[in-house]
Formats: C-alpha cells, structure tokens, sequence
C-alpha cells in the first residue's frame, strides 16, 4: 500500500478519523508516523499560550462594508446592535454603518446557503495543518483532554529537576477501560526564558527516544502508542524546546524520573 497522502498526514496530526486502510498503514508504517509527529510539533505551536500574542481587537474602516457590499451586490447593511456588540471595549464605537451603496441589484436570486459535508471540513483542517508547517513553527502533540473515564494508574514517577532547574513534578501511565493508555504529566516549572517545554519518553541509556508533546505547568495527558513497551521506554523526561522546526531533542532536560514498570 502506498505511504499516506499529505492530506492524511495532515488530518492524523490533528487528530481527525481516517479511513480504515489509511489509519491501518499509519500505525504500521514508521516513515508515516514520523510524519505526523512532526506535523503534530507544527500545529501545537498554536495551542501554548506563552507563546501566543493576542492583541485588541481592530476596529474595521467606515468604508469597509460599503466596499463589500459594492463588490458583492449586497443591499443591505449591518445591524447597528450587532456592530456595538462585537465593537473593542475601549473607546467609542466605530461608525462602520454607512449610508446603503448604490450598486446594481444581483441579476439572479442567490444560492441557497448548503452545509458543507463532513469531508470537506476535515480538508479544511488538513489544509490548516499544511499552512501552521509552512511557517517552520515546531511544537508537540496536541495533549488530549480529561475523559470521564478516569482508569486504572499501572506506573508512576516524581519528576526531580535536573541541572538546578526549578522544574519538578509527578508523572502516572494511567490505563483505560477500554484498553488505551495515557501518561499524565504534573509539571511545577516556571515559563521557559525562551521556547517551550516537551515531554518524552526515553530508554534507560538516554539514546533512544518517543516524543509525546508540549507539557506546560499544570497537568497535561499524552495517549501513549499502541504496543509500546515502557519497560523499554520508562524514563519520562522534560525538555526545553527552541522554536526552531527541529523534532529533534534539544538536550536541555530540567525534570526527569525512572516509571516504577
């Protein structure tokens, strides 16, 4: 069977179904795999907030509806309710209702508006997969949220810091009913100088390694692969992680500890 389509790479980074034959080469396929976690590192970029930087929101131009209506044949014109609702809270509301344009009617009735099919939203996200790569941005796994299911703990660690850092913390591989498992990683650190933290899993030799995602201060949960065996991997690590587009380690570890497997 041929390796996954960009697409599909795109859609298992951000954690959307595939096909059956797709999502069957995905977990035997290594190069594939590879993949997505480096697409993964790409879109999780967006989900750390220290590394975010919202700012107010802008208040459109006066002309600017005047000139989508002229362009479109719109006649009509935004509620002013709406307009002071979804205006910036600080200073006064923008006059962005101007008088009706005068541009000609449309010469058919327009289309019905029709939902768009499942599929097509699952492109659309592919297609914001492959644009968050494009800008050579690096982070992890997107980290999975709480389930009501809370599972059986089978192995943990305390997190010691390494190398005078102040980061420290507890780590559990916490099995679910219906057979998964999740490591759920505790982590007390400050925010990083630069970049960001990342939790791995590692051989007891320090040179083989499984990169789970971005961890921040708090508790964050990683759904660890099937078949992985932690009495090969049971060291969880905590990295500081440069926004360089590099999947790799970075060999600066601030926290550390050896699962009791």
């Amino acid at each position: 069977m041929p390796h996954c389509t960009p697409e599909d790479l795109g859609l298992a980074a951000l954690r959307e179904p595939l096909a059956d034959d797709e999502a069957a080469h995905l977990e035997g396929c290594e190069s594939c795999r590879r993949e997505v976690a480096r697409l993964r590192r790409a879109v999780e970029a967006l989900a750390v907030p220290e590394l975010a930087a919202p700012t107010a929101m802008v208040a459109p131009p006066p002309g600017l509806w005047a000139g989508i209506a002229a362009a479109t044949g719109v006649a009509a014109a935004p509620r002013v309710d709406v307009v002071a609702a979804s205006a910036p809270a600080a200073g006064p509301v923008p006059d962005v209702v101007p008088e009706t344009p005068t541009a000609p009617a449309p010469a058919a009735p327009l289309a019905p508006v029709v939902p768009l099919r499942p599929r097509r939203s699952r492109l659309l996200l592919a297609a914001a997969a492959a644009l968050v790569v494009g800008l050579g941005v690096g982070a992890g796994a997107v980290a999975l949220a709480n389930r009501d299911d809370d599972g059986v703990p089978v192995a943990s660690t305390v997190l010691d810091p390494l190398d005078g850092s102040d980061a420290s913390g507890r780590a559990q591989v916490v099995e679910r009913a219906d057979g998964t498992r999740v490591l759920q990683v505790e982590l007390t650190a400050g925010a990083p100088s630069e970049g960001y933290y990342e939790a791995w899993l590692l051989d007891e030799s320090v040179s083989g390694l499984i990169p789970l995602g971005v961890v921040r201060a708090g508790t964050e949960e990683f759904e660890l692969p099937a078949g992985l065996d932690l009495g090969e991997y049971p060291v969880v690590d905590v990295s500081v992680e440069p926004l360089d587009g590099d999947p790799a380690h970075s060999g600066v570890s601030v926290a550390r500890g050896l699962l009791d497997t």
